[in-house]
């Protein structure tokens, strides 16, 4: 029996996804679970698995193409099986008909943006004005103009074009439509590297992984989202939306980039789990091989530059989440203890908050429960 290819939703609130490349030829067999196709999202690439066996056949979609999810770009059929007839192509009356649809992302950024839609020439299927046409609009230029090409020329100091390109259209989008806000503690770490001490010997043997500061951050910071749920919230189409889930993003760092990934319900797995499940992560980001439920349903992301040495930072919200939090280096300093100057390892943290969905009060909540829990750390 046939099984259909369909662009997949790799993200929340995700209408479209664009093909880089196929990473089997149209006629070719294919094993359930090989690497089919390469997806770009909004914050990342990822390669999809085939869901069946089969051989991949009637191949609809190219790479650059940009398609709907849930549209089917190609078949996996058995050998003497013919694909599924495709569907007709449109009339032209139905294609002028469509010109004026518009996707609910792309017409809220042309509200915020003040672009006028009915001068736009859609890129998706039909002639569906996308984000992208919008943003185009916006910076003065069409996308798919030659204007914007040198990010594509490969002249990026050894970024990879595309990541590149998606790390500069999401944290421009981000800066320029979410309302930052940004608040800063100075916390004792002294119980955080305790707790790290006397969880070595049992994590080595457990899961053979050594736990640290980072897993213990995201084990401490998801438990005290479960008890601020606006933290745990997304601005989607105007709403504020908050999720059961504690999905728990990390930033990492691969060659001249940074990609984004996720551990899932962080606030219920165990420490040792957390420590396999990052290391897991960073191995893959690195390796280019993140899949598709690598970077599904973060619902709050952690950015730790401690390991570089970097004192405090502030950081970009990555939408459609309510905020972000930047992890600087624990460092010796003197601090007042009962009036006296005593030396603690301290720690940094900025808490950037979109004030849609947070405002100072529950930001402020947030920040000292946080700094309650890293000082007495319960995992």
């Amino acid at each position: 029996m046939a099984v259909s290819v369909v662009m997949p939703a790799l993200e929340m609130a995700q209408e479209t996804g664009k093909l880089v490349s196929w990473l089997k030829q149209e006629g070719e067999p294919v094993r359930k679970g090989e690497m089919l196709l390469e997806v770009e999202t909004d914050k990342a690439v990822v390669e999809v698995e085939a869901a069946a066996d089969g051989i991949l056949a009637s191949v609809t979609a190219k790479p650059g193409d940009v398609v709907q999810v849930g549209r089917t770009i190609a078949w996996l059929v058995q050998p003497g099986e013919a694909a599924p007839s495709a569907a007709p192509a449109a009339t032209a009356s139905a294609r002028a008909s469509s010109a004026a649809r518009i996707s609910p992302k792309a017409r809220r950024l042309a509200q915020e943006k003040g672009v006028d839609i009915s001068r736009l020439t859609g890129s998706g299927p039909g002639g569906e004005i996308l984000a992208d046409d919008v943003l185009g609009a916006a910076r003065g230029s069409d996308p798919r103009d030659g204007a914007t090409q040198p990010l594509e020329s490969g002249r990026t100091g050894g970024l990879t074009p595309t990541i590149g390109r998606l790390m500069a259209e999401r944290t421009t989008q981000s800066w320029t439509t979410v309302p930052h806000f940004f608040v800063t503690r100075e916390i004792d770490a002294s119980g955080l590297n305790e707790a790290r001490e006397r969880m070595l010997p049992g994590v080595d043997r457990s899961h053979g992984v050594k736990v640290t500061h980072t897993d213990l951050l995201v084990a401490l910071v998801a438990r005290t989202l479960s008890k601020h749920p606006r933290l745990n919230a997304s601005w989607e189409r105007g709403e504020i939306v908050t999720h059961q889930d504690v999905n728990v993003a990390l930033a990492i760092g691969v060659e001249n980039a940074v990609v984004t990934a996720v551990i899932p319900r962080a606030d219920r797995a165990a420490v040792g789990d957390i420590a396999t499940r990052r290391r897991e992560l960073t191995e893959r980001a690195q390796a280019g091989r993140l899949q598709p439920a690598d970077i599904a349903g973060g619902t709050f992301t952690i950015s730790n530059l401690g390991m570089f040495d970097v004192d405090a930072f502030t950081a970009i919200i990555v939408p459609p989440q309510a905020a972000i939090l930047a992890v600087g280096a624990i460092a010796d300093r003197v601090v007042a203890v009962n009036g006296q100057p005593a030396v603690k390892p301290m720690m940094s943290m900025t808490l950037s908050c979109d004030h849609r969905v947070v405002d100072g009060v529950r930001a402020a909540e947030f920040m000292r429960d946080l700094a309650g829990a890293i000082r007495s750390p319960q995992v």
